[in-house]
């Protein structure tokens, strides 16, 4: 699937910004750990918003994805749509919708090639 050049990217309303900034500063206020955790967690809730809870879990573990959870106080199935304006560009997930079995690539059953890239 070749890139779009220019996705539309819905803006965040004032409501679900002041959300996002909440959700940062109350894990940033609350962390006790090491700040790259910290780092990585709020950089999930960040390209979440873009990429879709599917893609989060595609590319993360299940340890991964509830440890950033249990930071950012979230649920990412909860937090963001399943798909996101910027889905398209995960190699990894569409992979897996022309394999048609989401979650056996998701679980590892299937191998999937460059499951992290974007282009």
């Amino acid at each position: 699937m070749p890139a779009k050049r220019n996705p539309h990217i819905p803006p965040l309303s004032d409501e679900e910004a002041q959300e996002y900034i909440k959700i940062v500063n109350h894990a940033a206020t609350e962390f006790r750990g090491q700040i790259d955790e910290l780092e990585t967690a709020i950089g999930m809730l960040m390209i979440g918003r873009l990429y879709g809870w599917r893609v989060l879990v595609l590319v993360h573990s299940k340890k991964t994805i509830r440890k950033y959870e249990e930071i950012l106080e979230i649920d990412v199935r909860k937090m963001f749509d399943d798909e996101g304006p910027l889905t398209y560009k995960s190699v990894g997930y569409e992979w897996a919708q022309k394999v048609g079995n989401f979650w056996k690539a998701v679980s590892g059953d299937l191998k999937v090639e460059n499951r992290r890239e974007m282009i």
